[in-house]
């Protein structure tokens, strides 16, 4: 990969581009070059465009890529977990370009500072339509997967609504999903309803007849190929999220139903076999080196964003990021039936580069109007730079834990390790918008209870297995439990139990007895009938008392053996 491959890869894009009045300062600013605009080896009959782990964000956002991306096993030190200078050289990427500022943490305030936002579902249609008419509308294929009604406030008022309006605009063909199963059976079946496209998953099914829940694959025909898109939902629904809101449907990674689905779309015709996944990327590695007759893996839940798709034996997997950063597409070319010819690239979606399209700005503005004001209404400032991705704590996870330990009189806060949630620079406003972008989920409740110093190890434990097993068929979902009030050292290349040691309470400064009673607040629960305030309204209290935000329980966490 060149160091310069940049976000738009269309002579058509470029004159559009080159038309608006700002351009030539943008360019200036950010020197790109028109050459990098059109450097795009076009294949075939097929284009394969992804979307997925949106996580409800219509408008451009800061989101900071991960310091911590820990593999384990096989997976060690090879993408997706290389992060920092190691990525920027694995992948060839000059050090303060605008690649290197859309894929790591190195520089990124600075960086953020000088290149602006990425992603908002209005600048990434443009690319959308520039390459619909550049390759021909009956070649392209856009694909959603999944993690995409969910993470916002107005995602959140609407219950997926907005999001089901703006992808439907896009032309959107089918998707995949998992947080959308957090608004309940119900409501996922009546936004199923008005989407217009398939909601495919192969992977669930009703405990009680033992049958698939969804349709598991989509015939297409672009390019005169004919393209089956098998669909897998998040094989961990149930365990990481609250089992109550799927009841009587059974979720897993089910390997033997996807290599059936996949002889059953070759015998049916099946030119290209695409798996529309929402299984994290290590798990869809596994899966290409068992699964015969799988062309591509489109791969989305772990938030991973690699340049370039990866190979595995004769599949492709290629990872398009999160919170609408990117664009990932894959050309391919059919001869006889088989794919003979790829080639892929990630787009990075710097708005202040590409314009936005007119139509799906308007929309955008019609489906947050009614809420507005509210997400821009201010509760405070920030000293520091706020993200939330990594394996551990990150600055928003600090803040979160501290207001948990002072609205709720805790000596401990746990906070889940989930992966969504923007980012905001040293200085920024912070709006309810931005709140709720960390908060915004069905289940908010704070809990506040006692805990035993072996049930808060065991739990830490549990969760660094799940992230940390070598196995990737038994890593569920998210990053490690973000906590407040604590100490500790993780040892993740350890077995299961000796991962996690020297606990310490901040405030004292003594090690956890195993046989102590703590007080514990947290959020995030998979338990039903969680008593206790919301989230978003424990935070905006704290947020609005503390006007100038700055993390107290930084730094915490020690890290061994990797």
């Amino acid at each position: 990969m060149r160091s310069r491959r940049e976000f738009i890869q269309l002579a058509s894009v470029s004159a559009m581009l080159l038309a608006t009045k700002s351009w030539n300062a943008v360019a200036a600013k950010q020197k790109l070059k028109t050459e990098d605009l059109l450097d795009f080896d076009a294949k075939g009959q097929v284009t394969l465009l992804h979307l997925t782990d949106m996580h409800g964000q219509l408008k451009p956002v800061y989101f900071r890529p991960p310091s911590e991306n820990f593999g384990v096993g096989k997976f060690e030190g090879i993408p997706p977990h290389l992060i920092g200078e190691a990525f920027l050289k694995h992948f060839d990427i000059l050090p303060n370009t605008p690649l290197a500022y859309a894929h790591t943490m190195v520089d990124y305030v600075p960086l953020a500072m000088e290149y602006g936002k990425l992603g908002g579902l209005d600048h990434t249609t443009t690319l959308i339509k520039a390459i619909r008419s550049e390759r021909g509308d009956d070649k392209v294929l856009l694909l959603d997967g999944g993690d995409t009604w969910q993470g916002s406030y107005t995602s959140l008022q609407t219950q997926g609504a907005d999001m089901v309006e703006v992808m439907r605009a896009l032309r959107t063909e089918a998707m995949v999903g998992h947080w959308e199963f957090t608004f309940g059976q119900d409501r996922l079946k009546e936004l199923i309803d008005k989407l217009g496209y398939p909601f495919l998953g192969g992977n669930v099914f009703d405990t009680e007849w033992d049958e698939p829940v969804f349709e598991s694959t989509a015939f297409f025909e672009k390019g005169g190929v004919s393209i089956a898109v098998i669909g897998q939902h998040f094989p961990y629904t149930p365990i990481a999220n609250p089992s109550y809101m799927v009841k009587g449907w059974s979720f897993g990674i089910r390997p033997e139903v996807l290599q059936k689905n996949v002889n059953k779309a070759k015998k049916q015709g099946a030119e290209i076999v695409v798996l529309l996944s929402h299984n994290g990327f290590d798990v869809d590695q596994k899966l290409a080196s068992m699964i015969d007759g799988i062309d591509v893996i489109l791969t989305g839940h772990t938030h991973d964003a690699i340049p370039k798709a990866i190979r595995i034996n004769e599949t492709l997997l290629l990872s398009s990021g999160s919170h609408g950063k990117y664009l990932g597409r894959i050309d391919l070319k059919v001869n006889n039936g088989k794919v003979v010819e790829t080639s892929s690239n990630l787009i990075p979606i710097f708005s202040d580069v590409i314009p936005p399209d007119k139509e799906i700005s308007n929309l955008i503005n019609k489906v947050r109007l009614p809420f507005e004001k509210e997400c821009n209404r201010v509760i405070g400032e920030t000293e520091t730079l706020l993200y939330r991705r990594g394996n551990f704590n990150g600055s928003w996870d600090d803040v979160i834990c501290d207001a948990i330990l002072i609205e709720r009189d805790t000596e401990i806060s746990f906070s889940p390790g989930f992966r969504w949630g923007t980012t905001l620079l040293p200085g920024q406003n912070i709006t309810i918008d931005d709140m709720y972008s960390q908060t915004s989920m069905n289940y908010p409740e704070v809990y506040r209870m006692e805990m035993s110093g072996k049930v808060i190890k065991d739990i830490l434990e549990d969760v660094c297995d799940n992230i940390f097993n070598t196995d990737p068929f038994f890593q569920q979902g998210g990053d490690m439990v973000r906590v407040g009030g604590l100490r500790y050292t993780c040892s993740p290349k350890n077995k299961m139990g000796n991962r996690i040691n020297d606990i310490e309470l901040l405030s004292t400064g003594d090690l956890l007895e195993s046989n102590k009673n703590y007080i514990v607040g947290g959020w995030g629960s998979i338990n039903p009938n969680v008593k206790g305030p919301k989230i978003f309204n424990l935070l905006e209290n704290y947020l609005s008392k503390s006007k100038l935000v700055r993390p107290k329980n930084k730094n915490n966490i020690k890290i061994l053996g990797i």
